[in-house]
């Protein structure tokens, strides 16, 4: 079936063009100036200036399954993605049974392939049972896994680290890798900063991750391997991973919209409010904002984390740690960073597409003639409040919610299948 997306503003080659794009056998098959023939199409949709760019991918994705269905599951955790433009999520592997052997990676991928609506793939573990005792099979696992990855957990053994890097390095896999030193943690559950100090709560410093970073950067000077830090939250790591770039080092990072958007000054005796790492204060959340501007930060991953509606009504102390995030990243990263000008369009869109495609080898990330039909087609005048009590997600808990914002997503093609439409 051919469908032809007409009179869209679409990112080809780096910038934006009035172009016409023909989608047929689940693949771009054209890419034209805009005319006025119709006819020899299966279907025409006239976009009127909307904005077509590749399907957002989001590499850091909790969908809870197996093991927590109550939380999220694929089918609900994939559809809420669609609403947004994703076309492929990265699983985290904090599930039950934890994907460290093969068979358990496959049940979760059986899993994905019964339920999933849009690409599913999944990390696996670097240690047995995200314990950090022993590492996982990574020869076994390695055609199985996009990456490994305890995320939830820093890997707190030094010379386990240094033997899961030698051994991703020698099978060309990518260690994504939750930075925090639990010696460090001292019991703490938001930033220590102005407000814990000033509401009685316990921090947690921002030593905890940068630390961790620290000594992971000198291990991939001795290995070699690929690098990636998960959710990077201070200023500080932010410094070790530009210092570690410039130096030629394999080292790559992602941060979330919340960090980018949101300090210690915002919180509030809430739940929706607690993740991990937490808030940290507003010269951590100014270096990440340079560190996304100036290319220092690869991605912009979700960290998409729900929990039970329960789960997160204890307060800000006692509420789980995570957020729900794939129903609110792009609209609130278009209108704090693009609408006032720190960073383009184009930008934000290699921060949530095309950069983890290049870093992590999966396909989209670009609209190229020929290649995979991974689209998502944008109203970025459209503005509303975000409500979460309407996501599609089981997991409703967003400091987000009630802040008005621009950008609808209006149609997803993954593959070339229409799988979202307003």
């Amino acid at each position: 079936m051919s469908v032809l997306l007409k009179s869209a503003n679409v990112l080809y080659d780096g910038k934006f063009e009035a172009k016409d794009i023909v989608i047929d056998g689940g693949i771009v098959s054209e890419i034209l100036s805009p005319h006025s023939f119709v006819d020899g199409y299966d279907e025409v949709i006239d976009l009127k200036g909307k904005f077509i760019f590749p399907g957002l991918i989001d590499v850091h994705t909790h969908l809870r399954e197996p093991g927590f269905f109550y939380k999220e599951g694929i089918a609900t955790a994939t559809a809420a993605a669609a609403t947004m433009g994703y076309t492929a999520l990265f699983a985290m592997p904090n599930l039950d049974p934890v994907p460290d052997s093969p068979e358990n990676i496959n049940k979760e991928l059986a899993l994905i392939k019964e339920k999933a609506l849009i690409k599913v793939y999944p990390y696996a573990a670097v240690t047995v049972g995200e314990k950090g005792e022993k590492t996982v099979d990574i020869e076994g696992l390695k055609d199985l896994a996009v990456a490994f990855s305890d995320d939830g957990k820093g890997v707190q053994r030094e010379e386990i680290m240094l033997e899961a890097m030698k051994r991703c390095k020698a099978v060309g896999k990518i260690i994504a890798a939750h930075c925090e030193d639990e010696n460090l943690v001292c019991g703490g559950y938001i930033h220590k900063g102005a407000y814990a100090a000033a509401h009685g709560h316990r921090g947690i410093p921002s030593e905890s991750e940068w630390k961790q970073i620290e000594r992971d950067i000198a291990l991939v000077r001795i290995t070699g391997c690929g690098y990636h830090v998960c959710h990077v939250s201070a200023a500080r790591s932010v410094e070790l991973i530009r210092e570690a770039k410039k130096e030629g080092l394999p080292v790559t990072a992602e941060t979330a919209p919340h960090y980018l958007t949101l300090d210690e000054g915002d919180l509030r005796e809430d739940g929706r409010f607690k993740m991990n790492p937490p808030l940290r204060g507003r010269a951590d959340r100014e270096a990440l904002v340079q560190g996304v501007a100036d290319g220092t930060i690869d991605l912009i991953a979700t960290d998409h984390a729900p929990h039970s509606a329960e789960e997160k009504s204890r307060g800000l102390k006692d509420s789980l740690m995570g957020i729900t995030g794939l129903e609110t990243a792009f609209p609130v990263l278009y209108t704090e960073l693009v609408k006032t000008g720190v960073i383009p369009l184009e930008k934000l869109i290699a921060l949530m597409s095309t950069n983890a495609a290049d870093i992590f080898g999966v396909p989209g990330g670009r609209i190229v003639k020929g290649e995979t039909a991974d689209l998502c087609v944008y109203d970025l005048g459209y503005e509303y409040v975000i409500d979460s009590k309407k996501f599609v997600s089981k997991g409703k808990s967003t400091p987000f919610d009630g802040r008005k914002v621009c950008a609808r997503c209006d149609m997803t093609f993954e593959a070339g299948r229409l799988v979202w439409k307003r």
